[in-house]
């Protein structure tokens, strides 16, 4: 078969959306779409099953409703549909009292937004921001995503000469996550700090009698807004976590549930050669031989996309990342998913995806549109969009003459209506490629297994402090503060280590080796 015959017989162009997908470089033969008729036909209808309610995470007993979000007439009872309706409508009278003044800061009208977040309930809203957000938002933003104190320090002091202007948005489902907790404590500190109220300033997105919730009312802070046992934080962008943020600077967020829910009609159906989103699980489930031997390279040619690999990066792994199948059998499942953004990579990573290992496939995306207005010519009949087309086009050609495989999504610019789409594409290929591999997308454990472990270390850290507080001007070796503590000396050392920088009555004196070394509390 010649290259445009199979360009064209494998090239999707929706008709409802402005969307096309390209599988030509995938070298896909026409027997494995039949080999997985069966399997792809059981993944319909467990999708099928998901959205009308069916248990999702039994170790949780939860549903998983996030399809529900953007087509409310799909939630399995009135109580969940009127949940969603009543969110939306919140979201969108808030952020209208805020752009016409009526809900002001202390020094006046809002000006900036601080979203407080981890994970998805962070990731999300940044991707959204920096694709959509322009000079003319009525609130520019800021995100605090991680327990950083020096992280902290940059975006709170970039913020110091407005922060009587600044909307504060804490985002956590139950309230004591420690990143967002810490984020907010540091957060409502420095706006003690400079003579403000913070409560004149703040607004929750937490679980209904949450620790968050609680602290928020007590505390009179603007408002509250709503997150479910249901909405996953990967999968939250188009719940208020997103949706508020969103709004807040100035992004219709109408047009993009609108854009999500038309993809996810065209997702449901369940004929293969109509559906994007069966036609990426399959090409996931052939590049990577059904058990992520390949990693997935994301490679958007725009700008405003940067931060769609790192999005991308959370939903599938998190997702995917799983250690048994249904039955309980060890599988070890997943993809990794790395990249940046053309044509930036042209002169980083490009080489070795040409010329190095091949345990890759690319996802590129290309966005026709190069700008509002005209361009001017860098080169006689050419401008600088036509050069980034040029090294996408380039590029993908390159890979592919080493073999190097590729899947190319099309769509016509970066806007609200794009973005819900290709938000709503890839939650759907995740759970259509989940099935197929026979995993549960939408369980956790490794996350719960990290959170329990760093609980752990921090319970070591207060005992080491409180005994050498106890022993005040007795030094300690390691080996000697293991012994007494019966604690592994690897995390004593580390802890040891991180403790004389930072705490200032714990002291080091050293010794023969890094490990002779002794500390005492002054």
């Amino acid at each position: 078969m010649d290259t445009w015959t199979c360009f064209k017989k494998n090239y999707l162009e929706l008709e409802t959306l402005p969307f096309a997908l390209d599988l030509s470089k995938m070298d896909i033969p026409e027997a494995f779409f039949q080999k997985m008729s069966g399997a792809m036909t059981r993944a319909f209808e467990s999708m099928e099953a998901l959205e009308k309610g069916a248990i999702a995470n039994p170790d949780e007993k939860r549903q998983v409703g996030h399809y529900w979000l953007r087509n409310p007439a799909l939630a399995p009872n009135i109580d969940i549909r009127n949940c969603i309706e009543e969110m939306l409508e919140s979201v969108l009278s808030f952020a209208r009292k805020v752009h016409s003044g009526v809900v002001i800061g202390q020094d006046g009208p809002f000006e900036h937004l601080l979203c407080i977040g981890i994970g998805g309930s962070s990731l999300n809203p940044q991707f959204v921001s920096y694709a959509l957000q322009g000079k003319f938002s009525p609130l520019q933003a800021h995100f605090l995503d991680n327990t950083d104190p020096d992280g902290i320090d940059r975006v709170l002091e970039s913020l110091k000469d407005n922060l009587g202007r600044t909307l504060v948005v804490t985002i956590s489902k139950s309230g004591s996550t420690p990143e967002p907790r810490n984020a907010l404590m540091e957060t409502e500190a420095f706006f003690k700090k400079h003579g403000l109220v913070f409560g004149k300033h703040a607004v929750a997105i937490t679980s209904d009698g949450s620790q968050l919730d609680r602290y928020a009312k007590a505390n009179h802070w603007l408002a509250t807004f709503p997150m479910w046992e249901w909405v996953g934080g990967r999968v939250s962008g188009m719940a208020a976590v997103g949706l508020l943020p969103d709004a807040l600077q100035g992004i219709d967020i109408e047009v993009l549930l609108e854009g999500a829910k038309k993809m996810d009609e065209v997702t449901r159906v369940a004929d293969v050669s109509k559906n994007p989103a069966a036609q990426l699980a399959l090409a996931w489930f052939y590049a990577t031989d059904g058990n992520g031997s390949k990693n997935m390279v994301i490679l958007p040619y725009k700008d405003r996309l940067l931060l769609f690999s790192r999005y991308l990066q959370q939903l599938i792994m998190e997702s995917l990342g799983q250690e048994k199948d249904f039955s309980g059998k060890i599988v070890n499942q997943g993809i990794s998913v790395f990249g940046n953004k053309g044509s930036t990579d042209q002169h980083s990573f490009i080489q070795q995806l040409r010329d190095g290992l091949p345990d890759f496939f690319v996802t590129f995306i290309e966005v026709l549109k190069d700008r509002e207005g005209e361009s001017i010519e860098v080169e006689p009949n050419v401008t600088s969009g036509d050069y980034l087309h040029g090294f996408f086009l380039g590029t993908r050609e390159a890979l592919y003459e080493k073999g190097r495989k590729s899947i190319t999504l099309t769509i016509d610019t970066v806007s609200p209506l794009t973005l819900g789409m290709l938000v709503a594409l890839f939650e759907r290929t995740v759970g259509l490629y989940a099935y197929l591999v026979g995993i549960n997308a939408y369980h956790q454990p490794g996350v719960e297994a990290g959170k329990k472990a760093a609980t752990k270390a921090l319970a070591l850290k207060k005992t080491i402090v409180e005994h050498l507080q106890a022993q005040r001007g007795k030094s300690f070796t390691v080996d000697a503060l293991s012994i007494t503590l019966k604690a592994n000396p690897e995390n004593i050392f580390k802890t040891l280590e991180h403790l004389y920088l930072n705490h200032p009555l714990i002291e080091k004196t050293p010794g023969a080796t890094p490990f002779d070394a002794q500390y005492q509390y002054l």
